[in-house]
């Protein structure tokens, strides 16, 4: 039986290379909750735990993920055999609600730890194992200024870094966003698929005309332009629009992805693995999607290395990505936190190879990085007793 000896849970904030414009904030760094569990045999298993713009984006925050994990889910690890993570995630499941983000940065560390004491990588316990090695990777494009974001397009172009390109709209007057689109597709061309992501900003009526003007300038997809919880206005939208729509922060797991899939409210899922509430949740959304013919495209938070590594493991599962994937995050900080950074090229990430996740942290980085710069541990209550008893 493995048990929890040691656990570990921090926050490390480090800065964007630029601005990062979104329709509900602007970004100038990622805040990243980190967790290390280790077990009685000395295994260690890392995840991550990270949104975007705070609470500006959702219900969590890292500070929210942060208190979940350390108040509520710990204290049900101390009494489970980590070696079992399906049923460890499922008594976690039962004591705590909703919660994704944090449900998914332990549930990435239980199974970092499992593929260590296996030899294996994570994608060899997911579903049917890895189908893939490599990964197509998105950039977004979000400075805000179209001049720069050109520039930046063809400058990922010509180091053969990225060939898919999201915009982040919403935030300017609709026509304006059009017309900042519709010149970025004319001058990056057939060399380039160019999508964008409203974030929810848009009404069904703006919706409406944004989608159809989009389609004239070139644009390839819209990325959750209407509030998640109106599949009503999704479904409309949808059957009378050419440009395909698709559902981001409509979807919340498996619940979601069905009711969506059977209200015929978007032709393509952004799978997620903190949205969705964990890896093996994200698969279980990936098949839905897959089952339904229903597009998938590989989502990110924006995570950093270990999150990144994370949802590279479930993605390379996915027998048809037909969209690619946007596993830029790491790409958008100024700071590597992993000790080896993970292998960008020829417009793909490599999926590591290695054991569990296939990473680790750059401990000096961790330490800078850390909110509280310091290297508290929070012991297993079980261990504690240990001691004292010793």
């Amino acid at each position: 039986m493995a048990v929890l000896s040691r656990a570990d849970t921090f926050i490390v904030d480090v800065p964007t290379i630029r601005p990062h414009v979104l329709a509900m904030a602007t970004m100038h760094g990622q805040s990243m909750v980190i967790v290390r569990l280790v077990d009685s045999d000395g295994v260690e298993g890392i995840g991550e735990g990270t949104t975007i713009g705070g609470l500006s984006y959702g219900e969590e925050s890292p500070e929210s993920i942060k208190s979940a994990i350390d108040t509520y889910i710990i204290p049900v690890l101390e009494a489970c055999d980590l070696s079992q993570v399906a049923a460890t995630m499922a008594k976690v499941a039962k004591c705590v609600r909703a919660n994704h983000f944090a449900k998914c940065a332990v549930e990435t560390a239980l199974l970092d730890m499992a593929g260590k004491r296996m030899g294996v990588p994570v994608s060899e316990l997911i579903g049917g194992g890895r189908v893939r090695d490599s990964l197509p990777i998105a950039w977004t494009l979000a400075s805000g200024d179209t001049a720069r974001d050109i520039a930046e397009g063809e400058e990922m172009l010509d180091k053969r870094r990225h060939r898919i390109f999201k915009l982040k709209i919403g935030k300017r007057d609709l026509r304006d966003d059009v017309a900042h689109v519709g010149a970025i597709c004319k001058a990056l061309g057939d060399r380039a698929s160019v999508r964008v992501d409203v974030n929810q900003n848009w009404s069904e009526a703006q919706a409406k005309l944004g989608m159809a003007m989009l389609h004239d300038v070139g644009c390839d997809l819209v990325e959750q332009p209407v509030p998640g919880d109106a599949l009503g206005a999704m479904a409309r939208l949808s059957r009378l629009q050419h440009i395909p729509l698709m559902a981001d922060e409509a979807l919340n797991g498996p619940r979601s992805a069905f009711r969506i899939a059977s209200s015929s409210a978007a032709s393509v899922f952004a799978l997620k693995i903190a949205q969705s509430g964990g890896l093996f949740a994200a698969a279980e959304v990936a098949a839905i999607g897959t089952a339904a013919g229903i597009g998938l495209y590989g989502g990110t938070m924006l995570e950093g290395g270990v999150g990144t590594a994370a949802s590279a493991q479930v993605f390379a599962t996915v027998p048809e990505l037909a969209w690619g994937t946007e596993l830029f995050g790491p790409l958008l900080q100024t700071e590597e936190i992993l000790s080896e950074p993970l292998g960008y090229v020829d417009f793909s990430l490599a999926v590591p190879t290695g054991p569990g996740l296939g990473v680790s942290l750059d401990e000096d980085k961790i330490a800078f990085f850390r909110r509280d710069r310091n290297a508290t541990v929070v012991a297993a209550a079980s261990t504690q007793a240990a001691n004292a008893g010793a």
